[in-house]
């Protein structure tokens, strides 16, 4: 066993850093449609607005150019959460299908801008300074920057967890779930709560589309392959929950890591199964919140 882990000791770490970046982008996602009832399929397209930022700011070994665009990133999620919101507005009554097909839409204009700004190459970003190269782990050699991802990741699992269930603000959040009406009539506009929650949820996938750049890239495409990883997060975790999305998260990353290494030809099928097994067991995820009602 001690061989076996050893082996696939940089798998494992691989694992452990798509997880967390796999979190940060899902726990928005799984926070607005289990909390807010909005299914964001512009997701996705909000990581590669992130990515590309960061090919934007990032010219060279800059701290600058990162920071600046994980703040550039924090805006631009924020503005885009709050415009989702009020396009969303009017069809909070209507079937689940009509805000997936609009924000599908909005996500096909986004690439498609995107693509037409920077091209259909894969853009590369290289890390921050001192994050460039590799540390030994275990006798393995393991770059830096992944590690700064686990850590970050694990970071704001606690912050999202502390916020959402130890703050005014997310005892808030927690009670427009449980009785919009109720919370209304206390005088509170519940179109500002989801508005909140929307922009933190978008700028959640803005900033992690940054902090994913040295790893990814940036190219057409990945918008659709990370929204479907996120997807399946959010399924197997649950909607609403926070520990769901890191759970579902770090059991996705070893499961795209250990799946891709050891028989990358049943990767997807590995991927799937893992899915379709947690939703015969557990049909509502492993860790299911409280999901809003319309």
């Amino acid at each position: 066993m001690l061989g076996w882990f050893d082996a696939n000791l940089v798998s494992i770490l691989n694992g452990l850093a798509i997880g967390a970046l796999l979190f940060v982008l899902a726990v928005g996602l799984s926070i607005v449609f289990g909390m807010m009832d909005v299914l964001n399929l512009a997701h996705g397209a909000f990581f590669l607005v992130g990515s590309y930022l960061a090919v934007t700011f990032v010219a060279g070994d800059s701290w600058g150019g990162f920071l600046t665009a994980l703040g550039v990133a924090a805006l631009v999620g924020l503005l885009a959460g709050g415009a989702l919101s009020g396009m969303t507005e009017p069809l909070a009554r209507r079937p689940i299908l009509d805000q997936a097909l609009l924000t599908l839409g909005i996500s096909l204009v986004v690439a498609e801008v995107l693509s037409i700004v920077y091209g259909n190459d894969v853009r590369s970003v290289p890390p921050p300074p001192g994050l460039d190269g590799s540390v030994d782990v275990a006798g393995s050699a393991y770059p830096a920057y992944r590690l700064l991802i686990i850590g970050i990741g694990l970071v704001l699992a606690l912050v999202v967890w502390l916020v959402v269930e130890k703050t005014s603000v997310g005892a808030l959040v927690r009670a427009s779930v449980a009785d919009r009406e109720m919370v209304s009539a206390m005088g509170i506009d519940n179109r500002k709560v989801k508005v909140a929650v929307l922009g933190l949820g978008s700028m959640l996938a803005t900033v992690a589309g940054v902090l994913a750049a040295p790893v990814y890239g940036a190219r057409p495409g990945l918008d659709e392959t990370i929204l479907l990883l996120a997807l399946v997060v959010v399924v197997i975790g649950g909607l609403g929950s926070i520990r769901g999305a890191l759970i579902g998260a770090l059991v996705i990353g070893q499961v795209e890591s250990l799946g891709r290494a050891l028989l990358p030809e049943l990767a997807s099928f590995i991927l799937f199964g893992t899915l379709a097994l947690v939703l015969i067991v557990r049909p509502r995820g492993l860790f299911a919140g409280k999901v809003a009602h319309s």
